[in-house]
């Protein structure tokens, strides 16, 4: 589909940012023009190579536009991309090893002791509340690549035992000789002070030039000296294993682009919501970007429309993602919990279930019960997917089943999908066994799915207090706008938004980032009414965020920009003393002044804590603790326009009507009608039953449901009447 400002007098349009969303089953490309006009392509994610269905994705976008990839890929300024391969390989456990790892003496069962909470993380509520349920990882190194180190460092940055060199040296040569791919250092208090790490390097550089065999050392006081050991090492070893093997994904659509004449360069979207080269340090940072670009969208469409609470919802092949801007804020969570493994990666808010179209379904005949997932079909869809090879029913093939999709026109008509062999499925593996007809069984697994949605998405906005009454809904993903009307049912939130270009959002949200780098470090800093400690406290941010700034100007040095254009934002993770979790508060300056400058700072705090947590109880008496210093450099780049379209009234015209088909809600069948979606106009009403159509998503209009397209062509849905 396309939308925006029509082409140049002359019928040209030059192209100049292309957003890419790599997820589990299809790949999503939005490109932009000169005039903030843009499109939209959708492709299967082909997961071994992602160039090819990024390059299938990014014709069926210029398509709409009756323009060739040779066309346009020259006159791209900026290639910004999100993707969920680094994830999947982390999760599906696939990624680069083995790892060596030196830890301070007595913490060599890192990875088998774990820590409690990561016992159980991904568990639900029930799971958590039963300790017999909780299980450990399955390591990503082994033990035997894990050698412990005689050194520590004190809490306060204090040596109390110096460093065992010639333990060092020995874990070293076995660990080489073992055949690692990576050396991992992390001591316990090494981001007090790196003096050990630092030592221990510049000996295992010896060793590798003695030995003849070298292999890249990473430091946790050089990559992420923050507190947290079991986080800081996991990171830490998720770099080499599961980032570092992506860089060739990137590298390789980077190098597909330019062979087709592209100069521009290629950003990846970091979980933090800026954007970095894919030749960072770092790279790890961008573990979660996919989930992270439709956040940024909605804060772009939230700002145009001057909402100031808005939930956004992400309905994927595989996943059901929740997200929340409240009060016009972002929350950042420094500490988050990926693939059942604590980390430390800044990382927009953005809470996730497993549930999405391709989710597999299937009946336990023990008790006779539904269970969704938590595996899923991804790009092979379901059964109704000769190609896919999938055995088991999917939602996708519920919503075939149901009339919601249309079998001619799944991704346009180019991949068929057989509504026959869903409803063969369906009858065999669950309406069959529990004795219904197949339609009702069905519609029974899509409410069910909707049910989890609408319960997960209801717990998040309670969790901060306030309730759906206060939010505007935001859906988007390819599946979202099929399932919107289901999972907002019995909540009343303030409107129902759907962008016509629901299935490329994320890639929208991309395209909507600055180019930013973002590096933290824990200060434990705790702010008091005495003078001498406050000047204290303001000198050790101001030394904390010029070390910072220098950082990320060296980043930007690499990546061949002047770090002197760049504007750099200093904050904090502040709380009050005794808190359990910390909020992000921008500072007035870098330099702050030990009265009214920390003073300011507080007074951010405080704003920031009633607008997150409306209904909790402030302490100031308790006194404020900075647990973090953080350092953001933004290079400001083009952003996509969304223009205003002239706007009409009444029910859409005949050259967007596709005549009718029976779908299935309720449990009866009702006839509705059929909308091309790109043919709909501004102000038009789409009243249910209807299912509105195009090539990249469906919307789904039940029953005594309406949706109005406005002038930004995203729809309104509400209850008629």
């Amino acid at each position: 589909m396309e939308t925006g400002a029509p082409a140049g007098a002359d019928g040209r349009r030059v192209p100049r940012i292309l957003a890419i969303d790599t997820g589990g089953t299809m790949t999503d490309t939005f490109v932009v023009d000169e005039r903030g006009a843009f499109t939209i392509g959708k492709a299967q994610t082909t997961p071994e190579r992602e160039s090819e269905g990024l390059l299938r994705s990014l014709e069926d976008a210029l398509g709409y536009w009756g323009m060739s990839r040779a066309d346009a890929v020259p006159h791209l300024r900026a290639v910004v991309y999100s993707g969920t391969s680094m994830l999947n390989r982390l999760l599906e456990r696939r990624g680069d090893g083995p790892i060596g790892v030196l830890v301070t003496a007595g913490f060599e069962d890192y990875f088998r002791m774990e820590r409690a909470v990561q016992t159980y993380a991904g568990y639900p509520y029930a799971d958590r509340l039963h300790a017999v349920t909780h299980v450990h990882n399955q390591p990503i190194v082994e033990r035997r690549y894990v050698f412990g180190v005689r050194e520590r460092v004190s809490f306060f940055g204090e040596e109390v035992v110096p460093l065992y060199e010639e333990e060092v040296r020995d874990a070293v040569r076995r660990l080489l000789a073992m055949g690692v791919v990576a050396l991992c250092i992390s001591f316990l208090y090494a981001y007090r002070d790196p003096r050990h790490e630092l030592a221990a390097e510049a000996i295992a550089r010896e060793v590798m030039a003695e030995t003849g065999r070298s292999v890249p050392v990473y430091l946790s006081s050089r990559s992420n000296p923050v507190r947290g050991d079991l986080a800081r090492l996991n990171t830490m070893v998720v770099e080499v294993y599961a980032a570092r093997p992506s860089r060739a994904q990137l590298f390789d659509i980077r190098s597909r682009l330019q062979a087709e004449g592209s100069t521009a360069p290629v950003r990846v979207l970091a979980s933090h919501g800026g954007t970095v080269s894919p030749d960072v340090d770092w790279l790890v940072s961008t573990l979660v970007s996919g989930p992270i670009g439709g956040i940024l969208g909605a804060r772009r469409l939230s700002e145009l429309y001057g909402f100031e609470n808005v939930v956004c919802t992400d309905v994927g092949g595989t996943s059901f993602d929740v997200g929340l801007i409240t009060e016009r804020e972002l929350i950042t969570r420094t500490e988050p919990t990926v693939a059942r493994l604590l980390l430390t990666l800044p990382t927009l808010v953005m809470d996730s279930i497993g549930a999405g179209t391709g989710t597999l379904v299937r009946l336990d005949q023990a008790v006779r019960r539904i269970t969704l997932g938590p595996d899923s079909a991804g790009a092979r869809l379901g059964v109704c997917y000769p190609e896919g090879g999938v055995a088991v029913p999917s939602i996708t093939d519920c919503d075939l089943v149901l009339g919601y999709l249309n079998p001619e026109y799944f991704l346009g008509g180019e991949v068929d999908i057989d509504r026959d062999r869903a409803l063969a499925a369906i009858e065999r593996d669950i309406a069959g066994p529990l004795g219904t007809d197949v339609y009702t069984a069905a519609e029974g697994v899509v409410r069910l799915l909707e049910t989890q949605m609408r319960d997960h998405l209801y717990g998040m906005v309670l969790g901060m207090g306030y309730a759906p009454e206060n939010y505007h809904l935001l859906s988007y993903g390819g599946g979202g706008p099929l399932h919107v009307a289901g999972y907002t049912a019995g909540l009343a939130f303030q409107d129902i938004l759907v962008p016509t270009w629901a299935a490329a959002f994320s890639a929208f949200g991309g395209a909507c980032a600055d180019y930013s780098y973002r590096y933290d470090r824990s200060v434990d800093l705790l702010i008091t009414p005495d003078p001498r400690q406050r000047a204290a406290v303001a000198d050790a941010l101001a030394r904390a965020w010029t070390e910072l700034r220098e950082r990320i100007a060296d980043e930007f040095r690499r990546d061949g920009l002047n770090p002197d254009a760049m504007t750099f934002v200093p904050s904090v993770r502040m709380q009050y003393l005794g808190m359990l979790d910390d909020l992000e508060v921008r500072a007035p300056a870098v330099h702050l002044d030990p009265g009214g400058g920390l003073d300011a700072l507080v007074r951010r705090f405080e704003e920031l804590f009633v607008k997150i947590f409306a209904r909790a109880a402030r302490s100031p008496e308790a006194g404020y603790f900075v647990t973090k210093a953080i350092g953001v450099g933004i290079f400001p780049t083009e952003k996509p326009v969304l223009p205003r379209y002239p706007v009409t009234s009444g029910p859409p015209g005949a050259d967007a009507y596709k005549g009718t088909r029976p779908i299935y809600w309720g449990g009866a069948w009702h006839v509705a009608q059929l909308w091309e979606m790109d043919r709909v106009r501004s102000g038009q009403e789409v009243d249910g039953p209807a299912v509105v159509e195009a090539p990249s998503t469906t919307l789904l209009v039940p029953p005594g449901w309406r949706a109005t397209l406005d002038a930004y062509r995203v729809f309104h849905l509400a209850r008629r009447g």
